[in-house]
Order: structure tokens, then C-alpha cells, then sequence
């Protein structure tokens, strides 16, 4: 399938962010927003948006931190990252703008949302606040509550999550999953065993970190993945 990108610029708050946008050769079926990793928008994002094109969706590759902002150290990311996972009011706000702007570039109102590692907490954070899509998928996203979930979940939640993860411990897990259930969500986490985080991702190759590639979890989670948005994009 023929796929057509562009980078998107949008303001928020006197900033500007840098998406990317992948549309396939005929109308999207919806559009599936991809959430960064700690280090910020990257061509891992950009190839998932890419693949999501080829999918019959229009995937658009969003910016939580602001044009030019990315990390490339493990020091730099965190700084990157903190401040929002610190102050989720923050980062829900530019998830909802980021939303807006997806479907108005893509020229439709249904959407889902994918998310890598602490975009798997954003995805998971935009349907704790019932944002106006159908359906999240986390990938070894980072479990934690922002303290202002709503108390009905709308859209459909899943978890796609290493069980040797060590920043999502098997505690993390249980409080997610009581979390999910109190708030009455279409929820699912399908777990890899022997699979840490990051497994997603090619360049992961430090288990000293916690951050290892695995084939496998990498093929299965795109599976359910690509049976998920089927289910709530069609």
C-alpha cells in the first residue's frame, strides 16, 4: 500500500510540537495516535505511524515535549520526561490538544490511541480521562495512576506488558488491574513471560537496565495490536 508523511506543526500554550503524520492511499479507516517513548518522537514512532498507514489507518507520530526536544541519554530523557510524569494535569492537556489536531489533519472524527514505555502511560492516561477515542494500547507502558482518573472508564484499554518489566512490577500490575476494574473499563493485558521492557524495540540491549528486545513479544504484541484496532476502528 502506497503511504503517504508529512511533519505536522502545532501550537499549544506558546510552543510548538512537531507531529508526524502517515496516510494511507485511501480514506483511513480512523486515525491511530503513537505516543513516544522518554526520549521523544523518534523514527521508531514515525515507522510505527508508517505502519499503521499500511494498516488502512492514518497514524500520526505526536510530540508531548515540544519541537527539537528529545533525549538521547538515559539522563537526558528522564529530565525530558519527569516534569510530566510528575504533573499528569500537564501531559493529559497536550495529549487532548495533540487528539484535536490528529483528526483534524487526518480528516476524521474516530481514533485510538498506541503508546511506547512512557507512551504507554499516556495512551493509558487519555482513557483514565475518557478522551474522545475508542480504544489505547500500551506497550511496556508504565502502570502508575495520575490521581484524577475518572470514575467510569469509556474506551477500551489494552495492555500489551513484559513480566520481567522492572519499571511495571507484578505489584504495578495488580494495582492496574484493580484500577481498571473499580472504573468498570473493557480492559485487557496479555503478559510475556521472560520479557523485559522495551521489547518492542530493536536497539534495546541493556538487561542491566531492564530494557531488552524480544522478538517474539515484539511479533505477538503487534498481533493483538493490529486484532484490537480491527475490533474498535474496524
Amino acid at each position: 500500500m502506497t503511504v503517504t508523511t508529512r511533519v505536522v506543526d502545532y501550537e499549544q500554550g506558546g510552543q510548538t510540537y512537531e507531529g508526524f503524520l502517515a496516510l494511507p492511499a485511501s480514506a483511513p479507516k480512523g486515525v491511530v495516535l503513537v505516543a513516544h517513548a522518554w526520549g521523544g518522537q523518534s523514527q521508531f514512532e514515525q515507522d510505527k505511524a508508517k505502519l499503521l498507514a499500511e494498516w488502512g489507518y492514518a497514524g500520526f507520530a505526536i510530540d508531548v515535549y515540544g519541537k527539537g526536544k528529545r533525549g538521547e541519554t538515559n539522563e537526558e530523557c528522564e529530565a525530558l520526561m519527569t516534569p510530566l510524569a510528575s504533573n499528569r494535569e500537564e501531559l493529559q492537556s497536550r495529549l487532548a490538544h495533540a487528539l484535536d489536531v490528529a483528526k483534524n489533519e487526518a480528516g476524521v472524527d474516530k481514533a485510538a490511541a498506541i503508546g511506547f514505555c512512557f507512551g504507554g502511560l499516556s495512551v493509558l492516561d487519555m482513557a483514565r480521562k475518557n478522551m474522545s477515542v475508542e480504544g489505547v494500547v500500551s506497550f511496556h507502558g508504565l502502570f502508575g495512576a495520575p490521581g484524577n482518573t475518572d470514575d467510569k472508564i469509556g474506551p477500551k484499554v489494552l495492555a500489551l506488558h513484559g513480566w520481567e518489566d522492572p519499571m511495571a512490577t507484578p505489584d504495578d500490575v495488580m494495582d492496574f488491574s484493580r484500577e481498571m476494574t473499580e472504573a468498570k473499563a473493557d480492559w485487557q493485558l496479555h503478559a510475556y513471560g521472560a520479557t523485559m521492557h522495551a521489547f518492542t524495540n530493536p536497539a534495546a540491549a541493556n538487561p542491566d537496565f531492564g530494557t531488552v528486545y524480544d522478538a517474539g513479544a515484539d511479533r505477538r504484541s503487534f498481533a493483538a495490536c493490529q486484532d484490537f484496532l480491527a475490533e474498535v476502528l474496524g
